[in-house]
């Protein structure tokens, strides 16, 4: 776990080191362990490292391998690196480190870019080819490791944040109008390849870029699960596909206790997090280092779900630590969360996430997390309504449930300037559920929510505000044979049970009943889900800056109505509508925008 960066030119130019330099130095909270700089020819590549695998110098990057004449940078973990380093060994590759870096070198070197195929992890890389002066980037299937873009017509920069690329300078910083479109529409979230900026797009997940000396380039997208019901699971009972989920799950637990320090869990006290601690205590972890945090009430609305987290710690014995957050230090500790976002993002717990990454950064350097388990198993509440539509109907009836604001209501809020012509949202949605595969409605939601919103919203998130503090977050209900596993499942098993009903019952054989069918919970906030004090004062300061008046997105009418009644208006989501509105100009003031 790691940052990278790097700079390509087509123009005949040398790389500019120091703008790398610059990057790199930016991404220094996401590998406080090392740092290394490369250049040759028309490229140069910065890394900072976490040291999780191999902590010998051995591993230091960028790393070459100068028989092969090949130089690499890489963020993230590949879990059967063990299994792949014998299998390169038996074809005769010979390694110097242990890492799972020189791996994905020789990985490559063996197999080119179908060397993705092999990889059971959450990568991002980019390799430079010596001799053809080719750059590889490539990104994990769920997109858990990020890899942004600003590419003109004389050279590509990428890094491993976009306030990295915005360090280098020389950014293209104006506003996309199509992806503010989509934030304002998705909750804050905006697909790839967009960004809020138009200079700066993101590697969409599950992709291998291979990019030639004169710019140009092909992407391959080398996974996309089905969303389909399979032959080989015909006949399956229902107890049978519970095992099967509990054996996958239990799978891609294991597989992310591979470490060469101390793994922990990010404990809520929900299912999901505690079917993690679950397996762990079933393979034998014996003291595991569990973490949760709190906040104080506000608005007659708890701040905390310690009940749940605390019989869980009692079930399997954890060596706990409870987190618990007063009001006035959530409105402190917002701007320092703002800056580690790589894009905006409005859910309420950022601030909680940044908080307890920051305590459990002083315990251990990775943690496994829930995140992901309600878009792969359908745990949300819209999903019934969704699967209820036929087909044809499921674009119109999603917006209607999923979307904070329909396009008319953006024509109210925006300045003519910032609106695109037609709804390219809602657009966005229909070509997605046109696509082929998915054989039911609720297939094609998930498949939405799991490849698209999932990618940029919540998993972006961990990986934001853990990374801040140098923390590696690891999610193993993103693993992607236990995707697949779930994508084939019959949706009335996910729907059953109020949803998750197939992940529910696997729980049932391990968790106490209290865990298992508890409500659903969501990580509360309540200071800013209330807009107190302290914050709103903060969003009425960035609304009223002198760049917001000089941005002009949002009508003064509409900004009037927000400020007058703070904690009044809605999205159809529920969310509240000037926090959403504020923390995108917080954000760009934050970062120099």
């Amino acid at each position: 776990m790691c940052g990278l960066s790097g700079e390509m030119r087509f123009d005949g130019g040398r790389p500019d080191v120091a703008a790398v330099q610059r990057m790199s130095d930016r991404l220094a909270a996401r590998g406080p362990d090392g740092h290394g700089i490369w250049s040759r020819g028309a490229v140069a590549l910065g890394h900072r490292r976490l040291k999780i695998i191999d902590l010998s110098d051995l591993g230091a990057q960028p790393m070459t391998d100068a028989q092969q004449e090949i130089t690499g940078v890489f963020n993230g973990c590949i879990y059967n690196y063990e299994e792949l380093r014998t299998q390169l060994m038996d074809l005769g590759h010979r390694f110097r480190s242990t890492s799972d870096t020189e791996v994905i070198l020789k990985a490559y070197q063996q197999w080119g870019t179908a060397c993705v195929d092999r990889f059971h992890g959450m990568f991002a890389f980019a390799l430079v080819e010596h001799r053809t002066g080719r750059l590889i980037l490539g990104r994990d299937r769920l997109g858990i490791k990020p890899l942004y873009l600003a590419q003109t017509a004389g050279r590509l920069r990428f890094a491993s944040s976009l306030p990295a690329l915005l360090a280098g300078g020389d950014i293209d910083t104006s506003l996309d109008p199509a992806a503010v479109h989509q934030y304002l529409s998705w909750h804050a979230t905006v697909a790839a390849p967009r960004t809020v900026l138009n200079g700066v797009r993101k590697l969409p997940p599950a992709t291998v870029r291979v990019v030639e000396p004169d710019g140009t380039h092909r992407d391959h997208r080398y996974w996309q699960p089905s969303y389909t019901r399979r032959p080989e699971h015909a006949g399956m009972s229902a107890s049978e596909w519970r095992d099967a989920v509990l054996d996958a799950l239990r799978t891609a637990v294991r597989r992310r206790m591979v470490a060469d320090v101390p793994v922990g869990v990010l404990l809520s006290g929900g299912l999901d997090s505690s079917l993690i601690v679950a397996l762990l205590a079933d393979e034998g972890q014996r003291d595991l280092a569990t973490f949760s945090v709190g906040f104080e009430s506000e608005g007659g609305d708890e701040g905390d779900e310690f009940a749940y987290s605390d019989l869980i710690a009692r079930e399997f014995a954890t060596d706990h630590h409870q987190l618990v957050v007063p009001s006035e230090r959530v409105s402190t500790a917002l701007d320092g969360a703002i800056a580690a976002m790589s894009e905006p993002m409005m859910s309420h717990d950022v601030v909680a996430f940044h908080l307890l990454s920051e305590q459990v950064a002083k315990e251990v350097k990775v943690v496994q997390s829930g995140q992901g388990a309600d878009e792969v198993f359908a745990g949300y509440h819209w999903y019934p309504d969704l699967a209820s539509v036929a087909r044809e109907q499921e674009p119109d009836r999603y917006a209607e449930t999923y979307f904070d604001r329909t396009h008319a209501d953006l024509a109210a809020m925006l300045q003519p300037h910032m609106l695109p012509r037609e709804d390219v949202s809602g657009r966005f949605v229909h070509e997605h559920m046109a696509a082929p595969g998915a054989e039911t409605a609720l297939d094609a939601a998930l498949r939405l929510d799991t490849h698209v919103m999932l990618v940029d919203d919540p998993v972006k998130r961990v990986d934001n505000m853990t990374m801040d503090w140098g923390l590696e977050a690891r999610v193993p209900f993103l693993d992607h044979e236990l995707v697949e596993l779930a994508a084939a499942c019959p949706p009335e098993l996910k729907l059953a049970d109020g949803g998750k009903g197939v992940l529910k019952e696997a729980g049932r054989k391990l968790l106490p009943h209290e865990v298992v069918d508890r409500p659903k919970g969501y990580f509360p906030v309540p200071a800013i889900t209330h807009m107190a004090g302290p914050v709103l004062e903060r969003v009425r300061e960035a609304l009223n800056a002198p760049e917001a008046k000089r941005r002009g997105l949002f009508k003064d009418d509409y900004l009037a109505g927000l400020l007058a009644a703070p904690d009044r208006h809605r999205t159809k989501r529920g969310a509240n509508a000037l926090w959403q509105v504020a923390l995108l100009e917080i954000w760009l003031q934050t970062h120099g925008i």
